[in-house]
């Protein structure tokens, strides 16, 4: 089989996945959800250490391009057996490519620098030694049109109308890019962060300030270029819910305030929480309150900034970190956010798979969400290893499923 053949035969597999009835009510289940109308605790399977066991022989597309696709879709194949809430959508997305200084949306490079193997640590370099900012070149929003629609085509043609090709124009500061903390950490260094936090508060106040105000003028300049899509959601989760459009890839031009957005300040998880206040999220809340409805937090333990996050006028979803005290935080959010709790992946998948241990792990938790009467749902995520044991994926669910069942 040719590249076209293969991308078409795995794309028409799961776009028929992301068509079928069980989809729609895994779509009707979290706009529910995401409305504090749920009728149960829905689970998300971010991650299952696909890598792990994957065995990169079965690809057979040529092109690196289009590998990388048939990757992605036998991963999506492999999901849509694993029995969580994920909803499986009919197209595939594809990056805009943009013009920007040095090709780097800072004009430098953000990057923690060369890995010496796969999956080892990276040779940290920060690029900015000194105060001087100067060097940063932040990103205008300019679609290199010609690459962009080189590279639709060359997906388009391949997969031969067996799914949709939806070109995400939103610009180079979303997610991680977007969130300051993330490229901040990169570039400065995080302990040497915590060190200017103390050292020199008012260069890191104006650098905050310059990174805030580029990412606003870039999203503005992208709304404004009609760069934004029903697509464009984001909110590390499912992004249904009753108060905003659904998402898809063929309603374009949409305001911010239609949109979801997630952010995240994971750097800044040894901060203290009047610390994490002043240096970072009152530069994060402008950029979040642009969009309709947000999401916040992903690894790092949010227990004592859940005050300074109410401040946040649309803020809908809080994450609650293996890392965090459950109680604390689930008291503090009570009813008026939804609870996106992440169990300890180490703890249940990392070394095997002990039924009765994840049970018991699942009661103990369920019983303190239950008693603080939280909305929430359940969140798999950075799991990095599964002991090359993929079936106990799948196992773990429908014991969280059997458990939630029993609970509630």
């Amino acid at each position: 089989m040719n590249d076209k053949a293969i991308l078409y035969d795995l794309a028409s597999r799961v776009n028929e996945i992301a068509r079928s009835g069980q989809m729609e009510e895994k779509r009707r289940l979290w706009r529910d959800q995401n409305s504090f109308l749920g009728e149960r605790p829905l689970i998300y399977l971010r991650a299952f250490a696909f890598d792990e066991f994957f065995d990169p022989s079965v690809l057979r597309c040529t092109d690196p391009f289009l590998r990388r696709y048939e990757k992605e879709l036998h991963q999506t194949l492999f999901r849509s057996a694993l029995g969580d809430d994920y909803v499986i959508e009919p197209w595939l997305t594809l990056d805009a490519s943009y013009v920007m200084e040095n090709g780097e949306r800072w004009g430098v490079p953000v990057t923690l620098g060369e890995k010496p193997r796969e999956g080892g640590a990276a040779a940290f370099a920060p690029i900015l030694r000194d105060e001087d900012f100067s060097c940063l070149k932040p990103a205008s929003y300019a679609v290199d049109e010609k690459e962009t629609a080189l590279r639709r085509e060359k997906l388009e043609e391949a997969l031969g109308g067996a799914m949709t090709v939806f070109v995400s124009r939103q610009g180079p500061y979303s997610m991680w890019s977007g969130d300051i903390s993330t490229d901040l950490a990169k570039m400065r260094g995080l302990e040497q962060l915590m060190w200017d936090a103390y050292d020199r508060p008012e260069w890191l106040h104006s650098l905050l300030a310059f990174m805030r105000d580029a990412i606003l003028a870039n999203l503005t300049q992208a709304e404004k270029a009609g760069g934004f899509s029903l697509a464009d959601h984001q909110n590390q989760c499912m992004p249904y819910c009753r108060e905003l459009a659904d998402p898809d890839p063929t309603v374009t031009g949409v305001p911010m305030n239609r949109l979801w957005r997630f952010l995240a300040a994971q750097e800044f998880t040894g901060f203290s929480p009047a610390m994490f206040w002043e240096f970072i999220l009152q530069y994060q809340q402008p950029i979040l309150e642009k969009f309709g409805l947000t999401a916040y937090g992903c690894c790092e333990n949010l227990t004592g900034v859940i005050p300074y996050l109410r401040r946040i006028q649309n803020l809908r979803r809080i994450a609650v970190s293996p890392f965090a005290d459950l109680r604390k935080c689930a008291e503090q959010i009570g009813r008026d956010y939804i609870l996106s709790w992440r169990p300890n992946p180490s703890l249940m998948l990392a070394t095997g798979l002990d039924d009765d241990f994840v049970r018991q792990y699942m009661r103990e938790n369920f019983a303190v969400l239950k008693e603080c009467g939280s909305f929430f749902d359940i969140t798999l995520k950075d799991v990095e290893t599964v002991s090359h044991r993929p079936e106990n994926i799948r196992r773990w669910t429908e014991i969280v499923r059997e458990e939630i069942a029993r609970c509630f």
